[in-house]
């Protein structure tokens, strides 16, 4: 007999938005061990990021499509970031601006990282519908039905998220990420059955919905008694993936 969900293991994963771009070999100074990603995008310091290589491109020395690497600096008005082999380590040195491709390199937030400070989340799918009941028909003892043929789908969620003291967690990130311009990047992982292998979800044996999103509104609640949290509202910018199987 199957066993039904109290939902009570689902949990909210999360990449910020602004957290998804390209360069080319002309935007790396490698003297200066610095790349120009583009400008007020949403990178922090020691955020985790992996780096594509372009079709038939090579990334700068120093880089390596395989290995990821940490934000040790960033600049929103020009644009400039250097790098670390490791969180607050030192500044990664590029032996050369790299090769272009047909395709530009890509820098990609590496992993999701869990809203721990989540009280809830919503997510909804909806189909529109299209009336195409043909008029003329003969009439019967019966009335006639409406025909229908479904159009395009969308979707609509939310999430509770407390605010803390902490204003470097990922959930104070979600929060901010509402007034984030750009929001390419902002991607949510929905797990409906969390099963953790060590301190890691197990998305062989767990369940998820995943999509990249846009964040369209933040609305906080306050009073004398209760913690401080804000509904955040997003609907996805890309068909979700769900995986409901446990294999």
């Amino acid at each position: 007999m199957a066993t039904v969900l109290s939902g009570t293991s689902g949990a909210l994963y999360y990449k910020p938005a602004g957290t998804d771009s390209t360069f080319k070999a002309a935007n790396v100074t490698n003297a200066s061990n610095s790349i120009n990603v583009g400008t007020f995008l949403n990178f922090k310091v020691d955020d985790k990021v992996s780096f594509g290589t372009g079709t038939g491109g090579t990334l700068p020395g120093g880089l390596s499509a395989s290995t990821p690497a940490f934000v040790r600096t960033y600049v929103a008005a020009t644009g400039a970031a250097t790098f670390a082999a490791t969180a607050g380590g030192s500044e990664l040195a590029l032996s050369n601006d790299g090769t272009d491709g047909t395709t530009p390199f890509t820098i990609k937030f590496a992993e999701f990282q869990s809203v721990g400070d989540v009280r809830e989340w919503s997510f909804e799918v909806t189909r529109e519908e299209i009336d195409v009941t043909a008029i003329g028909g003969t009439l019967g003892q019966n009335a006639p039905f409406r025909s229908f043929i479904t159009g395009f789908a969308d979707g609509t969620g939310s999430a509770t998220v407390y605010t803390t003291d902490d204003d470097t967690t990922i959930a104070s990130r979600l929060i901010e990420d509402v007034l984030q311009r750009n929001q390419v990047g902002a991607t949510f992982k929905l797990y409906t059955d969390l099963i953790l292998t060590g301190s890691s979800p197990n998305d062989t044996t767990s369940r998820s919905i995943e999509f990249a999103a846009v964040l369209t509104s933040a609305s906080y609640s306050v009073n004398p008694d209760d913690a401080q949290s804000v509904e955040i509202a997003f609907r996805p910018s890309a068909a979700p993936t769900f995986d409901f199987a446990k294999s």
